[in-house]
């Protein structure tokens, strides 16, 4: 094992088991021939890219204490990211750290101020992702990275320490990490597997250990779905095996027409999951088996969306993406298109008892995960909004507050969510003018609302509260 300096980090005490699964027994652990002494392996699951003790640290009562004393106060691993949304996100308790996610600068168009008003657009999001960008999006203490709604990983790293009567003797260890890609308008998910950073030290066991990988689908909204999986996964494969396989890929498949409501939406939890048991004569200590990190898969076939019809080919219709809430990213720099709008919503974020209307509770959504904003494709909610907004731009500018037509009234929340300025005349327990609204450049403006609805286009962003987004401004 590569030596690292072992940090105080979020580490979780996870001893697992393998499925009934059994392979030919592999060359014989170098403490095989030991039958009176009692040999014991307990497994550490931690975040891949966590700094891991060395031998010597574990050979010491302090280095031991500190690893099992971080590993009872990390979260558990049965996680969802901290970003999930729809039914998925109350299946499971929810990461206390942010996903991993790109740069804010990495998510803006970059572009001149050549073509003003509705000819800006939100960028494509990404539909790829490499083994590295996955290694670097999950750093040292995430479990997931999100890239995008069709481009995540997550990882862990299984640590295991041998131990004769009770004293550490040798160490093994590999990482596990799986991303998940969705191509344009596909309803296929694939997910491939990365077993990499093999290593042992000491004596132990680890060439003949089995282990197995597999992933079940364990919830579906509506339950009863049914998917078709193809790819090899490897199943029950000796640490020595799986180490020469490296990889491994699954792909899932949802036919449309088993979704709920006009949208026909289905959303699941896929779970990943890695168990092993170590050969004879050590036994494993600690508990038998356990859910290592979990991914909420969706698809849709909405009509507002891409490829409702399938071109053509109604078992084609709709797509899949991953159902997490991710940013809307707006440009305050000198020459962005939405310039206005932005540095806006960035005053309405930073100091919203200075904008308009007056409200001293004032707080407006879309700036955490956990208050995100909610698209409504309702022309009459929209009108509404709109409405409700541009009386706050005459009450406070007056009725020619165009200024001829140059000026117009901008809204955050927007309009075309359910947080916009109406939001009280349909939640009886929303707050009143908890909005901004203002005018703004009438290029600004119309600019902005091209790249809101590119992003909701772009990102499949359905109506309602099982979805979801954030507004991010670069400055």
């Amino acid at each position: 094992m590569q030596r690292k300096s072992f940090r105080r980090t979020g580490i979780q005490l996870l001893a697992v088991t393998a499925a009934a699964a059994v392979l030919p027994m592999a060359a014989p652990s170098t403490a095989s021939a030991d039958t009176t002494a009692d040999l014991r392996v307990e497994s550490y699951v931690l975040p891949a890219g966590a700094a891991k003790p060395s031998l010597e640290e574990l050979r010491s009562a302090e280095g031991r204490e500190r690893l099992r004393r971080t590993a009872t106060a990390a979260e558990p691993g049965a996680v969802l990211a901290q970003e999930t949304v729809g039914p998925a996100a109350s299946s499971a308790p929810l990461s206390r750290r942010p996903s991993g996610s790109p740069p804010a600068d990495a998510t803006t168009r970059a572009q001149p101020r050549t073509a003003l008003g509705p000819t800006a657009t939100a960028p494509e999001p990404a539909r790829t992702m490499t083994y590295d960008e996955c290694v670097k999006g999950l750093g040292s203490d995430k479990k997931f990275y999100v890239k995008s709604r069709f481009a995540v990983c997550n990882g862990a790293s299984f640590l295991q320490t041998w131990t004769r009567n009770g004293q550490p003797v040798g160490t093994s260890m590999f990482n596990v990490r799986a991303v998940g890609t969705i191509a344009k308008n596909s309803r296929t998910i694939t997910f491939q597997y990365y077993f990499t950073d093999f290593a042992t030290a000491g004596t132990t066991g680890a060439s003949a250990m089995p282990i197995t990988t597999k992933a079940d689908i364990p919830q579906s909204w509506p339950s009863g779905a049914r998917y078709t999986r193809g790819g090899t996964m490897p199943g029950t494969k000796t640490f020595t095996q799986l180490k020469a396989l490296r990889t491994s890929k699954e792909t899932v498949t949802a036919k449309p027409g088993q979704g709920s409501g006009s949208a026909d939406l289905l959303f699941a939890v896929y779970e990943p999951a890695i168990s092993y048991t170590p050969p004879a004569p050590w036994k494993l200590s600690g508990a038998l088996g356990g859910k290592l990190f979990m991914l909420a898969p969706r698809w849709d076939a909405a009509s507002y969306l891409a490829n409702s019809t399938g071109g053509g080919t109604p078992a084609k219709k709709g797509a899949a993406t991953f159902s997490y809430i991710t940013p809307l990213t707006l440009s305050a720099k000198q020459g962005a298109e939405e310039r206005a709008e932005a540095a806006h919503i960035r005053q309405a974020f930073l100091t919203p008892l200075d904008t308009k209307p007056y409200m001293s509770a004032k707080k407006v959504p879309g700036q955490t995960a956990k208050e995100p904003l909610h698209r409504t494709v309702s022309a009459a909610r929209i009108d509404k909004n709109r409405a409700a907004a541009v009386k706050q731009c005459k009450r406070y500018w007056g009725a020619n507050y165009t200024q001829g037509g140059t000026l117009e009234c901008d809204e955050y929340p927007f309009a075309s969510t359910y947080e916009g300025a109406a939001e009280p005349e349909f939640d009886a327990d929303a707050k009143k003018f908890n909005f901004s609204a203002k005018p703004i450049a009438k290029d600004d403006n119309q600019a902005g609302g091209s790249i809101l609805k590119s992003y909701y286009a772009k990102n499949r962003i359905i109506d309602g509260m099982d979805d979801g987004f954030i507004v991010k401004i670069v400055t």
